[in-house]
């Protein structure tokens, strides 16, 4: 019998070499690293989550141990993260399954698309979804198997646009697997997620959504440790609210062109709603707000016909995530490339980086036959981004910081090797770890060039640097 295996010519499973050059202050652009890769990169992350921080239940589903361990993959018991697994906003098993998924086909690894959905398994099965109202609860407590609906571990409050974007990972999932059992039920599950949305959230006065309501979709106006929210009606939470809702209109599963009018105008009204979509964050521009706004208005742009919201999406939304580049390395860190999160909280975290370079690919393909040049100006911050982060692997095992710490926000105690300035020793696995394979994979499948030669396929960045090789051969057992 021939069995077919794809060989992989990466340095996937070694420490990361230095980025040959340093690109010289004052320019947001970082050179890729022949040795060490955007694409080496993210097979260190995966390799991090699959081997370090997963472990097998009773029921044959595969667990997250944690969502807050250190380089050796060491539960963070003393943190908020660290008792805490599920689909919520910081644990994101739903959206680091389907990460999994689409590098397990990318390399035809269906070891790696069966683990992906062993870790949905445990999502669908274990108890977070109420099936007939569509309801999803964020969190477990890995310490005592109760269910929880926020970070603080309890269910005072959770943030409807988060559970909007569990709902939404659900939906791609389906349509990763459109042939699989599970695909009807998922989508089913996000068509009664946003329905449940839209009955039972309460109205605020702008026009929005609240960013955090009761159980029974009350506004909640605190914060997670008991004051006033000043950004209760103007979080960027919202947006996966619209991303579910234009999701499902797109689908054909449900018809919300109205209440997208009404909330895209909401928004674009206000000039931006960009107050932070971190949980445990405060601030009135979040880079990351900027990302989704912008990856969430141009779908519903097209859906609704709307010019004058593309544009929106664009000019506001877009441009708006120049304020937080750093072009040069700040305090002897390697952050040039990369985005600070925000003014009153400035390290730089990964998720947040990684969702800018899906949106800067994202705006690369939708503007590559009209506007090339601007096309590849995006192309190369987005590219810029990831290798940036390649740069903050640490550790035998793959793993990826969760942020970079240049201006000790956090406390050199909580830096690798206890650095004045540094990167912080602790990840959150299916987040901050391992976000940067979906715009890694939509670069390699939407944009990076794709050849095939003598039996191997190679794909190059627009700069013509090789990022992966793969090499097909068909071994006898």
């Amino acid at each position: 019998m021939l069995t077919t295996i794809w060989l992989l010519s990466l340095s996937a499973w070694s420490e990361p070499a230095a980025t040959p050059e340093d690109p010289g202050p004052g320019r947001f652009y970082v050179a890729e690293n022949p040795h060490y890769t955007i694409a080496d990169s993210v097979l260190d992350s995966l390799r991090f989550t699959l081997t370090k921080t997963l472990r097998e239940d009773d029921r044959g589903h595969l667990v997250s141990i944690s969502s807050f361990v250190d380089p050796d993959g060491r539960i963070m018991h003393w943190h908020d993260f660290g008792n805490l697994e599920g689909p919520g906003w910081a644990a994101n098993a739903v959206g680091g399954a389907s990460e999994i998924y689409l590098w397990g086909t990318l390399l035809d690894r269906p070891d790696w698309q069966r683990s992906a959905v062993r870790i949905l398994d445990h999502v669908l099965e274990q108890g977070f979804i109420d099936r007939e109202t569509g309801f999803i609860r964020g969190y477990r407590l890995t310490t005592t198997g109760e269910y929880c609906l926020n970070y603080t571990h309890n269910s005072d409050w959770f943030c409807p646009g988060s559970m909007a974007k569990v709902a939404y990972q659900l939906l791609r999932m389906a349509d990763l697997i459109p042939a699989d059992p599970r695909a009807g039920p998922m989508r089913d599950i996000a068509v009664r997620c946003a329905a449940w949305i839209d009955a039972h959230v309460e109205p605020v006065p702008n026009g929005w959504f609240p960013r955090r309501t009761t159980l029974s979709g009350a506004v909640y106006r605190k914060s997670p440790t008991g004051g006033d929210d000043p950004f209760w009606q103007t979080s960027a939470d919202g947006l996966f609210i619209l991303q579910l809702q234009a999701g499902l209109t797109a689908r054909g599963l449900a018809d919300y062109r109205a209440a997208l009018r009404q909330k895209a105008a909401a928004f674009t009204q206000a000039g931006g709603l960009f107050g932070s979509i971190n949980h445990d964050t405060y601030d009135p521009h979040e880079n990351v707000a900027y990302s989704v706004a912008f990856r969430v208005l141009l779908p519903v742009a097209r859906l609704l016909d709307d010019p004058a919201l593309r544009d929106f999406a664009y000019d506001t939304c877009l441009e708006g995530l120049t304020q937080f580049r750093m072009c040069e390395d700040r305090n002897g860190v390697a952050t040039t490339g990369l985005l600070y999160m925000e003014k009153s909280w400035d390290t730089s975290y990964l998720w947040e980086n990684a969702e800018a370079a899906l949106a800067y690919f994202e705006a690369a393909v939708d503007k590559r036959t009209e506007a090339p040049e601007r096309a590849r100006s995006w192309e190369l911050a987005g590219l810029t981004i990831l290798r940036a982060a390649a740069r903050h692997h640490y550790g035998p095992f793959g793993f990826l910081t969760e942020g970079v710490d240049w201006n000790d926000h956090v406390g050199q105690q909580h830096h690798i090797q206890q650095a004045k300035y540094g990167a912080i020793q602790y990840t959150e696995p299916f987040l901050n770890n391992q976000h940067v394979a979906e715009p890694t994979w939509y670069y390699l499948t939407r944009l990076a060039d794709v050849a095939e030669d003598a039996g191997r396929t190679v794909w190059r960045d627009v700069e013509g640097n090789v990022v992966l090789t793969r090499t097909r051969s068909t071994p006898r057992d």
